[in-house]
């Protein structure tokens, strides 16, 4: 069994021999290097008919940080919506085992591991998914479509967020990092004055919907993974979050992950029963989407100055001015229209 010095190797193997039909033990274990706020654990179940390819989501040293952010699920919420999920038809890995305290790894849970890639630069560029990119922008809008169809009765306890409410989270973290950006005082004012009426409905939103988030093979879509900022929303958000500019990866042209267009990503949405997109709402959560991308980087570049050396954190910190030009382009497009 490879991995058998790591402390998580024994422990993990008498789970498998409990809850995968068959295992008799663990192969291949290691730690994967995605997985900013959580441990991603890759390994093989090892039984009579052959391998079965799995994962290990598990909390940072196997316990959640209760100082951490307040918008992030547990993993046991995580894993109970990734089956609500399922049940409407939403490509997810299967859960096989949320881990319990007797279970001795900490907080996680275990899915079927999927074959595929999340890594933009590949799916954008590689001849392997060429024949997927111009499908992928409707499949999109079909899957969403399917999530914000999760019966909201059957939900776990999760926080409510509606337009006005991510716009005052994110101008008090602006705030307090005291760093004015006249761009951003602009997008602000707007989005006060533009935001959704409190009537709007609110469904399951995933919340983080966008390349790097997507498992993608040469037919397309395979599954939508990372769930910790799930929560009840608009689900224009996720429309829209998948469309600002940085998750473009330099495809400015393909406003849907830098895949596909908008009409098509609509479309896919409206014909898989998701209602009418409301392009006056998709506005509001792209602005906003842009700029709560520009106030993490505010916060990255904080660190960074704050003592936290990081290659990443500098890099990711600089895009902030990034984010201001894209906003311009949103606010006051120079040819009559966005982006």
């Amino acid at each position: 069994m490879s991995g058998e010095n790591n402390p998580i190797a024994a422990p993990l193997a008498e789970v498998v021999q409990k809850y995968i039909p068959g295992a008799t033990g663990i192969d291949a274990l290691k730690r994967l290097s995605g997985g900013a706020s959580q441990e991603i654990w890759s390994f093989d179940a090892v039984t009579p008919s052959g391998a079965v390819p799995l994962i290990l989501r598990r909390a940072p040293g196997g316990f959640r940080d209760t100082g951490r952010s307040g918008t992030a699920v547990p993993l046991e919420t995580e894993a109970r919506l990734i089956n609500l999920a399922a049940e409407v038809g939403v490509p997810v890995p299967p859960v096989r085992h949320v881990m319990t305290e007797e279970d001795g790894i900490g907080q996680g849970f275990i899915m079927d591991r999927i074959p595929g890639e999340t890594l933009a630069r590949k799916i954008l560029r590689d001849e392997e998914f060429a024949e997927a990119r111009p499908k992928l922008a409707r499949q999109c809008g079909e899957v969403l479509a399917r999530l914000h169809k999760v019966d909201k009765s059957k939900l776990p306890p999760l926080r409510v967020a509606t337009g006005r409410d991510e716009v005052e989270q994110y101008f008090k973290t602006y705030k307090e990092l005291d760093y004015p950006h006249p761009v951003f005082d602009l997008a602000f004012r707007w989005l006060r004055d533009n935001a959704p009426p409190d009537s709007t409905e609110l469904t399951l939103v995933h919340g983080d919907f966008r390349n790097g988030n997507l498992m993608i093979g040469p037919e397309g879509l395979r599954a939508v993974l990372d769930w910790e900022i799930a929560h009840v929303g608009d689900p224009m958000a996720d429309l829209s979050w998948i469309c600002i500019n940085p998750w473009r990866f330099g495809n400015i042209d393909m406003p849907v992950g830098g895949f596909g267009l908008r009409e098509d990503l609509f479309a896919g949405y409206e014909a898989a029963g998701g209602g009418k997109v409301d392009p006056a709402r998709i506005k509001f959560w792209e602005v906003l989407g842009t700029l709560k991308w520009g106030v993490m980087c505010m916060g990255m570049a904080s660190a960074f100055l704050k003592g936290d050396r990081s290659v990443e954190r500098a890099t990711i910190g600089r895009r902030s001015s990034e984010t201001e030009v894209d906003l311009m382009r949103l606010l006051a497009p120079l040819t009559g229209k966005e982006q």
